[in-house]
């Protein structure tokens, strides 16, 4: 088992801006980085009444995030993810060295909460 860091915030604060919100109900988004741990593996959140599960759960340095996992978290390529970064985080650099976790989750069959 792998031990993870305490939570730096609840697991329902994870995707919150309605377009990403709407990305990961139509399956367009099954990551989410952020800074801190928000939800653990096998840990469920609801976004719109739909139940979601935490499937994997690790860490990358922002310089690692490709074009390809930038489209999992719902934007057209890594230019755009950046760039709505750095406007939503005002006088954050883009570091590349950065360290964030990669919440991977996905929808649950029985999407009851």
């Amino acid at each position: 088992m792998i031990d993870f860091p305490e939570k730096t915030c609840e697991i329902d604060q994870l995707v919150t801006h309605p377009k990403l919100v709407a990305a990961a109900l139509r399956g367009d988004k099954t990551q989410q980085r952020r800074a801190g741990v928000y939800g653990y593996p096998g840990e469920t959140f609801a976004l719109d009444s739909i139940k979601f599960v935490i499937a994997d759960l690790r860490q990358q340095n922002l310089g690692t995030m490709t074009e390809a996992e930038a489209q999992l978290e719902g934007y057209p390529n890594l230019e755009k993810y950046r760039d709505l970064i750095l406007r939503m985080h005002p006088g954050m650099s883009w570091d590349e060295e950065f360290p964030v976790w990669i919440h991977e989750f996905h929808q649950v069959a029985d999407s009851t909460p």
